[in-house]
């Protein structure tokens, strides 16, 4: 039987593992204490795409339980047809969970609140990742769950691959001009400040931002107005589809055809990304909706050179 020692302490992504090795118990450091296990999980269920994007990326096949809802469509191919729907991204449905009696449950940033429940039914790991470090706490994440999963060699690959495409696409943005990261909800248009879910624009790329500070605490970001992007003007926009990104019609491209944004020069020059909306709304903390959202970067600077 596997055995649980996790506890509510601040949130922390340094990683602390036993000997590398399957009859040993691994001791996992984790964003909400420690949790310890006998051996190599056998089953897994996963609240959170992101995390299941990782596992899916070191070839672990031991997945039995997924989110419910907003799938995104790059992994759709990828989830087996037999898991069991736990519940949504926020809410998993914990009797579920604790009928299946899994080897280890993870949750994420948005079911993290879930995890002193599902920590008393099964050995439970929280994989938030802290958005101000957004590249080392994914890669942290992947070493992580190929310490866990004896696939060290398959994480160091991985960890070795996003690290370069992270250079190549700041290569990409270097000396290209400011930029302003957007979201479009249900008609309406926010921004998202330092240390948010899209800040690794800039901070990882080093594509500088139009603004200092923003108040972003509201869902959907701090709200704007065409006008606010007339006014700053970046030189590069890229917009994230958060309609789209959930599962729902994306209206993206058409909320910015209009007179106002067609003064822009970002519109005229045709420097608009629009970004993976799955991958940069659900699954930004997955290796490979990452390297998919960095492609698009590189791409929309290629194109536009």
């Amino acid at each position: 039987m596997f055995k649980t020692a996790g506890g509510l302490v601040a949130l922390a992504t340094v990683l602390l593992l036993a000997p590398s090795a399957s009859a040993q118990p691994i001791e996992i450091e984790h964003a909400q204490g420690t949790t310890t296990l006998d051996a190599v999980p056998q089953s897994v269920m996963v609240t959170d795409w992101a995390a299941f994007d990782n596992l899916d990326a070191l070839g672990i096949e031991v997945i039995e339980g997924v989110p419910a809802s907003a799938t995104p469509p790059y992994l759709a191919g990828r989830v087996p047809a037999d898991a069991q729907a736990i519940g949504s991204l926020q809410e998993p449905d914990i009797e579920g969970i604790a009928a299946a009696d899994p080897d280890l449950v993870i949750v994420a940033s948005r079911s993290r609140t879930s995890y002193p429940m599902l920590s008393g039914i099964a050995p439970t790991i929280d994989l938030t990742v802290d958005n101000h470090d957004l590249i080392a706490g994914v890669e942290a994440n992947i070493t992580r769950l190929g310490a866990i999963f004896d696939r060290e060699e398959r994480a160091g690959e991985l960890v070795a691959a996003l690290d370069a495409k992270v250079e190549e696409a700041r290569a990409a943005a270097e000396g290209k001009g400011t930029g302003l990261v957007i979201v479009t909800n249900a008609g309406r248009l926010g921004v998202y400040g330092p240390g948010s879910r899209v800040a690794w624009i800039y901070d990882a790329l080093g594509v500088p931002s139009v603004f200092d500070d923003v108040d972003d605490s509201d869902h959907g970001g701090d709200a704007i107005s065409f006008e606010y992007l007339l006014e700053t003007n970046p030189d590069w926009l890229f917009v994230v589809d958060r309609d789209a990104g959930v599962g729902g019609e994306g209206a993206a491209r058409a909320l910015l055809d209009n007179d106002l944004i067609h003064e822009t020069g970002f519109w005229q020059n045709d420097r608009i990304i629009y970004l993976d909306p799955a991958a940069a709304y659900v699954t930004m903390h997955g290796y490979s909706g990452l390297m998919v959202l960095l492609d698009q970067v590189i791409a929309g600077y290629e194109d536009a050179s």
